[in-house]
């Protein structure tokens, strides 16, 4: 394909780089083939979750517990899918996929943030979360600005 990745070419000065770089490639295909089902087993637990949580008493209620567990098991999916885009793009293209990287980064941190039990923090860990989301939100920022250059740039 032409548009690889040049990081791991398969006609390498030498042989045997090229055909470790070849394995290396399968290895990811079968990355992107284990994400799928994990997608689909995650798929699964959502559906096992909700319908745990609305069979017990009371019957079809959810408390804001259960509504957090659901958010969690959407979030775990949705989380997937992006690793599973980020293979692919890595596979398919010669850009490295920084803001999909991070936009998968921020939303695995918005899930620690809204699973996450306060009364058992301690304000550190709290204040580490926040860095994390700051530097994650900065970084996305300054991306985006990035990419609206390039658009503006070529126009």
């Amino acid at each position: 394909m032409a548009n690889m990745h040049d990081e791991l070419p398969t006609n390498h000065n030498e042989s045997l780089i090229g055909s470790l770089n070849k394995l290396i490639k399968i290895a990811i295909k079968i990355l992107a083939i284990l994400m799928v089902l994990v997608i689909f087993w995650g798929v699964g637990d959502v559906l096992y979750v909700m319908y745990k949580n609305l069979m017990a008493e009371p019957f079809m209620l959810l408390n804001l517990t259960d509504i957090f567990k659901t958010f969690a098991a959407f979030l775990a999916v949705l989380i997937a899918i992006e690793i599973y885009q980020n293979i692919v793009l890595y596979l398919s293209s010669n850009v490295i996929p920084l803001k999909l990287v991070l936009a998968t980064a921020l939303m695995a941190i918005a899930r620690k943030v809204i699973i996450i039990d306060f009364k058992e923090l301690t304000p550190m860990y709290i204040f580490s979360i926040a860095a994390v989301v700051l530097a994650l939100g900065i970084a996305y920022y300054v991306v985006n600005l990035e990419h609206a250059q390039d658009i503006l740039e070529s126009k």
